[in-house]
This record gives structure tokens, sequence and C-alpha cells, in this order.
């Protein structure tokens, strides 16, 4: 396998609200477009949906500690909110690189660990055969927002690009709660409360400092309210093959 075939962060950084970079055109996806490609890897090619995620993962805990490097704090903490979908098993990912790196870590959980999607119940599991402790919500909304002020990053692994409905409590509080924080905060894919497709919002929405976001930026971005809550932009390829991604073009 070529170097280029190898999953990795993209050189390509920009501004929700300038997606063009000189004389090129930036190619964006729907969230209908970004699911088939991904269901394509999956089901044509045999790439399993947890090695997407594992590498997703990665490459966000890559860019956390770049931002830390950055900011030559002493100390620092990451806080990593996870709702309950596959954004959420991207977020136990990175959360278990950076414990590995010797970051200090604190796992927000928002709902019933029962209800994460399967890849996503896998990398709970592993974390909890780690012995990790992970904060459950709904909780004390007060002592979120403590340990969220004290946090340097915080990771938003709460939606990804599938959601399409209006956003209620325990959700609603705690992206609330995040925005209220005023810290650095890193989207996984997508700021949680954003349409991937048409830049509206679900009545509440991350305002990022910065989107790592999966193969291709997403319409969302540009639109709307989009360039509000995207910040910074960095796409990153996280396995796609190349194959695949030629029939989409």
């Amino acid at each position: 396998m070529s170097n280029e075939a190898l999953p990795g962060r993209a050189a390509l950084a920009l501004s929700a609200s300038s997606p063009h970079r000189g004389c090129m055109i930036l190619k964006t996806v729907t969230a209908r477009e970004i699911q088939q490609l991904d269901k394509m890897a999956i089901t044509n090619i045999g790439i399993p949906s947890l090695v997407l995620m594992e590498n997703a993962g990665r490459l966000v805990s890559e860019e956390v500690l770049q931002h830390l490097s950055l900011k030559k704090k002493s100390k620092s903490t990451v806080s990593v909110v996870c709702g309950i979908g596959h954004n959420a098993g991207d977020g136990l990912v990175c959360a278990r690189y950076l414990m590995h790196r010797g970051v200090e870590t604190k796992i927000f959980l928002i709902g019933n660990p029962q209800s994460l999607k399967a890849d996503a119940t896998i990398n709970y599991q592993i974390l909890k055969n780690l012995k990790v402790p992970l904060n459950k919500i709904p909780g004390n909304i007060r002592s979120l927002k403590k340990d969220l002020k004290q946090s340097t990053i915080i990771v938003d692994a709460i939606f990804g690009v599938g959601l399409n409905r209006e956003i209620s409590d325990p959700f609603k509080s705690v992206i609330e709660t995040i925005n209220e924080a005023h810290r650095f905060v890193i989207a996984i894919d997508i700021p949680s409360g954003l349409d991937a497709t048409t830049g509206k919002i679900y009545g509440v929405c991350i305002r990022a400092s910065l989107t790592l976001t999966f193969t291709y930026p997403k319409k969302g971005f540009f639109l709307r309210e989009g360039p509000q809550h995207a910040g910074k932009i960095i796409v990153a390829d996280i396995g796609i093959p190349p194959k695949i991604l030629q029939r989409s073009n």
C-alpha cells in the first residue's frame, strides 16, 4: 500500500466562510452522499465499519494533541462529550488514544450506554475493560459546567451527519453548557446540531473552534447557519479507498 492510501490528515484547512482556496473549487457532499460512500466502503470493499471508526477517532486525537502542544500548558485536560450514535464511538476512540498518550481525559456520555450503536458499544466496553471512568448524563449539569470550564479542549462527539430532528434535553442542555464554557471546541465530523446538507440548526448547535470532518467537507458548513458554527475546517482521510471516491466525482 502506498503512503497516499494510508488514512491521515489531509493537507487542507479552510474557513466555512471561505470555501474556495485559490482557483480550486472544493467538492462538498450532502449527508446522504457521505453515508453512501461509507456504505460502499463497508459493503462493496469489505472495510469493517469498526476500522473506519478507529481511524476517525485516532485522527481526532492527533488533532487534539497538536493543539495541546501549541497551547504549551504544563497541565491540560480534555473533555470528550459523547452522544449514543456512531459519532460517540469516534469520541470514545479519541479518548482512548489521548489517555494512552498520558493526557488527562474526562469522558461524558449522554444517555443510556445500552442505547449506543453497535460499534460505539464495542469501544465503550473497551474503556470499561480498561477501568476508565465514564461520567453519565443526565446528571448534575452544574458539575458538568465546572468540568468543562476547567478543560483545555472539549471534543464534541454528540451528533453526526445523520441528525434530522430538533434537539431536546438532555442533549440541548449539554450543548448549551459546552457553548457557555467558552473553551476551544473540536467537533468530530460536524458540529452537533447542524444539518450536514442544508446548514440549518436543530434548535441548538455547538459553536466549534475547529471541525475535523471526514473524507469531504459537508455542504451545510457553507450554507445558512453553518459558517457561524463550523469554525476552521480540516478534512481528514479515514481510509475510504480512492476507487470509491472516484465514483462520486
